[in-house]
């Protein structure tokens, strides 16, 4: 199976191929074979299907580097609350409704509308597993939306019943990383395989920590943990980490908030990278994005939407709000520290799509895969229409991605060499997933609301 897509502004992301402005890109099965502006001539294209891009934009299909995938049918539910508010009414009761039905539903219907806007990969942190049940449901939603992602098994955290321990003193499940490296996750070379969402310092006890970070590294597998938002469970447990030597390029730390100029200096330097997630952090009261931190010290930053029950799945507009907002602090120290506006911007637009493609896969430990249009990478393309009102006149290509493109540019989306999204149109029954994702969301809504109004009137009483 080969297409020959031509007539395109091909923006790599490969640092060594740059920019074509009348490019070409082969792929044959699920790799891309060659990269260039006179392909058609090459005879490992006889045969190829032509697509011709009319002009349009091809990048390398985008990566959200992290998402709670399972909460899609709570679009706007969390909209107004804080981090607090949050931890209360989502892992201390939502999160305690759903079904595997209802996990299926959402990871399934969330993982489309990545492929709809434009991401390929998604590195979905499913936190709410209290069943091996729920955990199948997840990888089956994945698996059926035809997304390739990094299916990071994590653990719910409800308060704990009396004579049971708190989440935080509860190690990784060993059986549940082995269950599924045995069965439905064995393929390394597959499109959804396994990282561990473990709690890290911040959300555990040291035991704990150890522990989660050893089972990481006996599978070989990257081990992703939230930093930030109240005090920590191990205040000095990121010293244990260090002094052990744990840290590296499989070590992935979400959000980032509160860990300090040399702990920063040092994990960079170690190879830890970095998912920053800057509307919802804003939003929730995380506190400003890290990003500036993390490119001071030379370090990987990728980017998320987190919840889709606060906000858009859009990474086009994450991208643009990643560089909006470290720009505005850039130039705001500036004016601080020189008393006038820096001479030049501090982050150019080719660093923000970096944030979303190439650098995304390195945070997911798929860059060899994903991440740049490279002859020998896996076929993940995205197609946009840059002849629509929005985008013209198309002076910077990639100026133009970043900060106009839309999901009403998304074209044709392609994972691995097979289409999941074409001329516009996703490639997928959606009415009967979306009826269902609708009734399954207002239903755990609606328990909740019955919940806390029963609450209401006791303690009232």
């Amino acid at each position: 199976m080969k297409t020959l897509f031509t007539n395109a502004c091909v923006v790599t992301m490969d640092p060594d191929l740059g920019e074509l402005p009348d490019g070409q890109v082969l792929v044959e099965d699920a790799r891309i074979v060659a990269v260039g502006d006179e392909l058609s001539a090459d005879p490992r294209a006889k045969g190829a299907e032509l697509i011709d891009c009319g002009g349009g934009i091809l990048i390398p299909g985008l990566v959200n580097a992290h998402m709670h995938t399972w909460q899609t049918g709570l679009r706007g539910v969390a909209a107004n609350w804080t981090l607090l508010e949050y931890f209360r009414h989502v892992h201390r009761g939502l999160a305690a409704l759903f079904t595997p039905s209802d996990i299926y539903i959402a990871t399934r219907m969330g993982a489309l509308n990545q492929l709809n806007c434009g991401t390929t990969t998604l590195g979905d942190w499913c936190h709410n597993n209290p069943t091996p049940e729920h955990t199948d449901a997840a990888v089956r939603g994945l698996k059926e939306s035809g997304i390739r992602a990094l299916f990071m098994h994590g653990s719910p955290k409800p308060d704990p019943k009396p004579g049971q321990p708190h989440f935080s003193e509860i190690p990784h499940p060993r059986h549940e990383v082995e269950r599924l490296l045995a069965g439905e996750l064995a393929d390394p070379e597959g499109l959804v395989t396994l990282g561990l969402a473990i709690l890290g310092p911040h959300y555990s006890t040291l035991d704990v920590t150890l522990h989660d970070f050893a089972l990481a590294k006996e599978f070989g597998l990257v081990a992703s943990m939230h930093q930030g938002g109240g005090e920590a469970v191990s205040p000095g447990g990121w010293d244990e980490v260090e002094a052990r030597g744990l840290l590296g390029p499989d070590i992935n730390i979400v959000h980032g908030q509160s860990l300090d100029d040399g702990q920063m200096s040092r994990f960079c330097a170690s190879g830890v990278t970095f998912s920053i997630a800057p509307e919802n952090e804003m939003t929730q009261g995380h506190g400003f994005p890290v990003t500036g931190l993390v490119r001071r010290h030379k370090g990987v930053v990728s980017l998320g939407v987190d919840l889709e029950s606060v906000l858009s799945g859009d990474m086009f507009s994450v991208a643009r709000m990643a560089l909006g907002m470290q720009r505005a602090l850039d130039n705001d120290a500036s004016r601080r520290e020189q008393g006038k506006i820096p001479d030049t911007s501090t982050i150019t637009t080719r660093e923000a799509l970096g944030w979303i493609t190439l650098d995304g896969a390195k945070a997911l430990g798929l860059d060899s895969r994903v991440g740049s249009l490279t002859p020998g990478k896996q076929a993940d393309i995205v197609l946009l229409d840059s002849h629509q009102l929005n985008m013209q006149p198309v002076n910077d290509p990639i100026s133009t991605v970043v900060m106009q493109a839309s999901l009403a540019n998304v074209a044709s989306v392609m994972v691995a060499g097979r289409f999941k999204k074409r001329d516009g149109r996703l490639l997928a029954d959606l009415d009967e997933g979306i009826a269902e994702l609708g009734d399954s969301g207002h239903r755990i809504h609606a328990e909740l609301l019955a919940r806390e109004a029963q609450s209401s009137q006791e303690t009232e009483q």
